[in-house]
């Protein structure tokens, strides 16, 4: 009944307000913080409050005159921040003043911009069933797949810090009172919105348009659930057989024009082959040529620091543009104890944290097609292998409440450690009898140098040195049988070593022109003194400190002591770098890296940075 009085008396003051109140933004919404946080001054609220109580008449003056501070609130509310575009938009769309949404959009103001409280005009024009705003809007380019960021007044009276009263009554004002109070619609686009008004019209428009029909809410519907008309449901199904159709027709041509192995490639650098296995096996998923039955597993191996999870990461990425709930990385280093399954699949009635479930399956249930990351994968209990192997055969796991969760499409990634020593000297091996091959073959071209340096890992290595290492560590047979692809990554060739120098090099590049506007290059006997730091058990990180150490330090150290200023070149030589390719290094000095400042007059010279001041404390580090 209340609610009911409060919607009359709004409608009636609106004329009256309208005119008069000015707001900006509001962070709470009360009668005292409204008076003393903005400016209010043309405003006679003793005035506006007995407007108020006149309306309300003889029989409910005193029963409801508490209730005159929330429609105070909730006009404010409605009102607040129109000096600003976006909210003079969305207060014309509601007026159906189309000639001046049209002006306001032409003149910059964003056409999807969004009330305060989540919503956009479009979503205002589908369940107002107000086409010719509808078609305004579209015309001048509102994406019809935005959804609703609205969820319950409540929750964003909390969220946002608002009166509720307020923000159900402006809800109630913007939506003619045509949506359920209680409702959760955050999600919801404006194709949700107009068939929940069964608009045949309005639905047409919107499919015409490009919307979505397949996108589902915070509750996981689509458009089509929110009908029971038979004619619209047949709409909504052939329009979504169609978008599906169109969808994959175009992801299909993209990935014809632009490959897995050329996305992935252009991220990491090297390992070719578990580039290549992984994208084979990411193909046959993606056009229909693999066991539905059974989901993809992976299991990477190599040293640290050579590429593993960057992989995972970058297929996540290709899979899904969101990569938070896309991708999902587990730490099998907090599973080594058997008590620790819980954590991973959510505490059995009765224990503590029951409720909050476990790390794997919460996730897996927002995202069954994830790529699902297990890094270190050795090191968890052997009853966590256990789950694993569940979820590995059917595509299913079973949670501490009992729930089924089905995530056949999900992608999993086991990385690990194992067995990299014997891979790493095997692979070296390899490498250096494919260069000595090479070099008696007398090649001289760089592709042929190049091809030289790519190798593959025997199938009698596989079977004869790495699966008994697997074996011993996982304790069963049937847990490697699970696994689709083993994919080896190898320690860097010489060539991907500059690559990766080159890399870090830019880097650091343009974080001195971002923060110093410092101009830095280098010569080329640069790029391969820093490769020899590489250790092949650390991989690209090694490169990363060896940079750090050599080069990043020397640049702090000069900045420090005002050797160089904002504005200027310098340029990273190498001395001795001649004597890298000498056989014999015994009597050699090891190379070094010096700063040299670019002097500019009539013949512009580099001067060598000198930093081996006795009374400098960090001297001593550089002296190789």
């Amino acid at each position: 009944m209340a609610s009911r009085i409060y919607r009359q008396l709004f409608r009636n003051t609106y004329s009256f307000v309208s005119q008069r109140i000015h707001v900006y933004r509001i962070n709470r919404l009360s009668t005292d913080t409204l008076l003393s946080k903005h400016n209010l001054r043309g405003i006679k609220w003793n005035k506006f409050r007995s407007s108020f109580l006149q309306h309300l008449g003889p029989k409910v003056k005193l029963k409801h005159v508490l209730g005159t501070n929330a429609i105070i609130c909730a006009v404010a509310l409605c009102y607040s921040g129109y000096k600003n575009d976006a909210a003079q938009l969305l207060s014309r769309a509601k007026r159906k003043d189309y000639s001046e949404v049209e002006r306001l959009i032409k003149s910059g103001v964003a056409v999807d911009s969004r009330h305060q409280l989540g919503w956009t005009a479009l979503h205002v024009a589908a369940v107002n069933q107000d086409t010719r705003l509808l078609e305004l809007l579209l015309r001048l380019g509102a994406d019809p797949n935005l959804g609703d960021e609205y969820t319950t007044y409540y929750a964003i009276a909390r969220e946002q810090r608002f009166d509720p009263m307020s923000v159900l009554m402006t809800r109630e004002e913007e939506f003619n009172d045509r949506l359920s109070q209680r409702a959760n619609f955050k999600g919801c686009t404006p194709l949700h919105y107009a068939v929940l008004m069964e608009d045949f019209t309005i639905v047409k428009l919107l499919l015409e348009a490009g919307a979505d029909p397949t996108v589902e809410n915070v509750n996981g519907h689509k458009p089509i659930d929110y009908t029971k008309n038979q004619s619209l449901q047949m709409v909504l199904a052939t329009a979504e057989t169609k978008f599906l159709e169109l969808k994959e027709k175009k992801a299909a041509e993209e990935r014809r024009k632009f490959p897995l192995e050329q996305r992935l490639r252009e991220h990491i650098i090297g390992q070719d082959g578990a580039i290549n296995t992984v994208s084979a096996a990411i193909r046959r998923k993606e056009n229909g040529w693999y066991d539905e039955d059974h989901p993809l597993v992976f299991l990477f191996l190599g040293s640290s620091g050579i590429g593993k999870t960057e992989l995972a990461k970058q297929v996540a990425k290709y899979l899904h543009k969101d990569v938070k709930k896309g991708f999902i990385r587990i730490d099998m280093s907090e599973y080594q104890e058997k008590h620790e399954v819980a954590k991973f699949i959510g505490s059995p009635p009765g224990y503590v944290g029951h409720e909050e479930g476990g790390q794997l399956t919460k996730k897996l249930t927002e995202c069954p097609q994830a790529v699902v990351l297990f890094d270190e994968v050795e090191k968890a209990h052997p009853d966590v292998l256990t789950i694993m192997l569940q979820l590995f055969d059917e595509g299913r796991l079973t949670d501490g409440k009992g729930k089924t969760i089905e995530c056949k499409d999900a992608i999993y990634i086991m990385t690990s450690n194992l067995a990299s020593e014997v891979i790493a000297g095997h692979a070296l091996q390899l490498r250096a009898e494919a260069a000595e091959y090479n070099k008696h073959k007398d090649a001289q071209k760089l592709e042929d140098l190049e091809a030289a340096e790519r190798i593959t890992i025997s199938r009698k290595f596989k079977d004869d040195v790495v699966r008994p290492i697997l074996k011993r560590a996982f304790r069963r047979d049937e847990f490697l049988g699970r696994i689709n692809e083993i994919v080896y990554f190898l320690p860097f060739s010489r060539s991907e070593l500059s690559k990766l120098v080159t890399k870090e090099l830019h880097y650091w590049s343009d974080q001195a022109k971002k923060k110093h506007n410092i101009t830095l290059v280098w010569d080329h006997n640069v790029v391969d003194v820093l490769a020899d730091g590489y250790d092949v058990h650390y991989g690209a990180r090694s490169i990363k400190y060896e940079v750090e150490r050599r080069v990043v330090t020397q640049l702090a150290m000069a900045h420090e002591r005002q050797l160089i200023e904002k504005g200027c070149v310098i340029r990273l030589s190498a001395t001795n770098a001649e004597d890298l390719t000498k056989t014999d290094k015994s009597n050699v000095d090891p190379p070094t890296i010096k700063l040299q400042l670019l002097q500019k007059g009539k013949g512009d010279k580099y001067v060598d940075i000198n930093l081996k001041g006795g009374d400098n404390p960090f001297t001593a580090g550089f002296k190789e």
